[in-house]
């Protein structure tokens, strides 16, 4: 069963082999692993680790293996439903430019992959979620966004958005966590951009 792992480590030499060691002791095995946010003045790493688990293998030894190590916690763990591998900022725009005309609605169908999240969506000022993905939720409302920015929630699913223009925001949402990073919010501006530039040249 493929799960995803979020976790903190030093950014030292090493450090993520002594991870991939544990993890393959404990019965995982490793997909693929991305590096979400580099932390340069504490020294520490942020990776999303896409791991296969062994039969019989439960995610707690997993992560009670890569926490018994020195300067290491799993932030996150769940079940990953995508399965394969991680998708890229790169892939996204890829896909966004092969078809222009419907880059934005392409956007909010990428979102969700590219971020491990489990829904995205487009909002509109006046008339609330133009495009969404299916798990999104009906009632979002529109919010005035300058930069990409985490958004406050009655529950504990986390927000975060980012302004699409001057009558939409893009809005992404995960059910209980991990809280998006400072990197991620940056790369969900620069996306967004990136899809509204797309849309226009279409």
């Amino acid at each position: 069963m493929p799960y995803l792992l979020r976790v903190e480590l030093p950014d030292v030499p090493g450090s993520l082999g002594r991870l991939a060691s544990a993890i393959g002791a404990a019965g995982g095995d490793i997909d693929a692993i991305e590096i979400v946010e580099k932390r340069r003045d504490d020294g520490v790493a942020v990776d999303d680790v896409l791991l296969e688990t062994t039969p019989g293998t439960m995610p707690d030894s997993i992560v009670s293996a890569c926490n018994a190590l020195d300067g290491v916690q799993v932030i996150w763990i769940s079940r990953y439903a995508a399965g394969g591998n991680l998708f890229l900022d790169l892939e996204a725009v890829e896909e966004l430019t092969g078809d222009p005309v419907r880059a934005l609605d392409r956007l909010i169908d990428l979102l969700p992959i590219t971020f491990r999240a489990d829904w995205a969506a487009r909002v509109h000022r006046d008339t609330g979620v133009v495009y969404g993905t299916q798990a999104a939720p009906s009632d979002l409302t529109w919010q005035q966004l300058g930069k990409a920015a985490r958004l406050d929630t009655d529950d504990d699913n986390v927000h975060c958005g980012a302004r699409l223009n001057k009558h939409e925001v893009v809005i992404i949402g995960r059910r209980g966590g991990p809280e998006f990073l400072d990197s991620e919010l940056a790369r969900l501006g620069h996306l967004v951009a990136l899809a509204m530039s797309i849309s226009r040249a279409g």
